[in-house]
């Protein structure tokens, strides 16, 4: 340990990882389908016929996009009104390096612009060649897309001057249920670049290699997958363990209710599996025997993908299965639950 000239704080020095640390991209995505509601769907159902619609409240404020209950008197919106797709914008700031999902595939300025007619701002991008053509005050006007599905990018964007231009038609098809409502879908999704520890490269590896690897911390317990430290007391992680495929089945519930991208038919079964030789369980399938079968202190055994398809996730262990071996003393795994 040292102590640096210009800091008081002392700088340890961390030994380089043994292994080789593994990184990779990880992205999660999900599509959010959800009903608009009484005004927020006329709100869409405008877009699409290439309007912008807002509420009146109680005060005569007009708000765009239309709020559903008035913020004053929080009663219920009843009054939509059509506004202007033009308007001023009334702060601004310039996007130099536009991502891949955002509006525009060139540097633009995101402005709040408050439309004429209405008293509140709406949030969108604004074409500009430059930040010199923005201003606070500037004059701009909505670019309709050709095809408009009910959602605010039905906008493309505005563009700067003050005179207003016409949306193509809409084809015939509502958007609407039975009752007036819109159900839109939204992507979503975000993308990372994870950096494992050198433990949690030590049992990505071992997926790879068809092996399960733990870790022991220095007070013995050995958690699978392996920490860092012990989420216990902090004690470090000191060795690797490599341990069995076959282990117990601690607690479990039964799945019966399908969701959207479901990939196995319920019933199904989700357990937590102490493996033998580890202090901790883990949350894997119970497949090939029916549900109710399935207990606690069953004997279970891994049941691995064909090696051609192993990567370096948890994936190449399909399911455990029951091994065929007599039912777990309570006692042995009462303390793991």
């Amino acid at each position: 340990m040292t102590t640096s000239a210009q800091h008081s704080s002392p700088e340890v020095s961390v030994p380089a990882p043994e292994s080789e640390i593994l990184s990779a991209d990880l992205t999660n995505t999900f599509d959010y389908t959800r009903s608009l509601g009484p005004v927020l769907s006329q709100f869409a159902l405008a877009l699409r016929d290439g309007r912008i619609v807002g509420s009146r409240g109680s005060d005569s404020r007009v708000s765009v996009p239309p709020t559903e209950f008035d913020p004053t008197t929080g009663s219920a919106t009843t009054d939509i009104v059509e506004v202007s797709p033009v308007g001023t914008v009334e702060s601004w700031s310039w996007q130099p390096s536009p991502s891949d999902v955002q509006p525009l595939d060139r540097p633009f300025a995101w402005a709040l612009i408050r439309l004429d007619g209405a008293d509140t701002s709406l949030l969108h991008a604004v074409a500009a060649d430059s930040p010199d053509q923005m201003s606070t005050g500037a004059r701009v006007h909505a670019v309709w897309r050709e095809v408009r599905t009910g959602r605010i990018d039905d906008i493309g964007h505005f563009s700067i001057g003050d005179t207003a231009e016409a949306a193509v038609p809409a084809d015939g098809e509502s958007i609407a249920d039975d009752a007036g409502n819109v159900v839109i879908t939204t992507p979503i999704g975000m993308t990372i670049s994870h950096s494992a520890t050198e433990q949690e490269s030590w049992y990505l590896e071992g997926l790879k290699a068809g092996k399960l690897i733990g870790g022991r911390v220095a007070t013995g317990e050995v958690y699978f997958p392996p920490r860092q430290v012990s989420p216990a007391d902090g004690s470090p992680t000191v060795d690797r363990v490599e341990l069995s495929d076959t282990g117990t089945i601690t607690t479990f519930c039964i799945v019966n209710v399908p969701f959207l991208g479901q990939q196995i038919k319920p019933p199904y079964v989700a357990a937590y599996v102490l493996l033998d030789g580890a202090d901790i369980p883990f949350l894997h399938l119970i497949l090939d025997t029916p549900a109710e079968d399935v207990r606690m202190g069953m004997r279970v055994k891994a049941v691995w993908r064909p090696e051609a398809e192993w990567d370096h996730t948890l994936r190449n262990v399909s399911h455990f299965a029951p091994n065929g071996e007599p039912d777990a003393d309570f006692e042995s795994y009462r303390n793991h639950l």
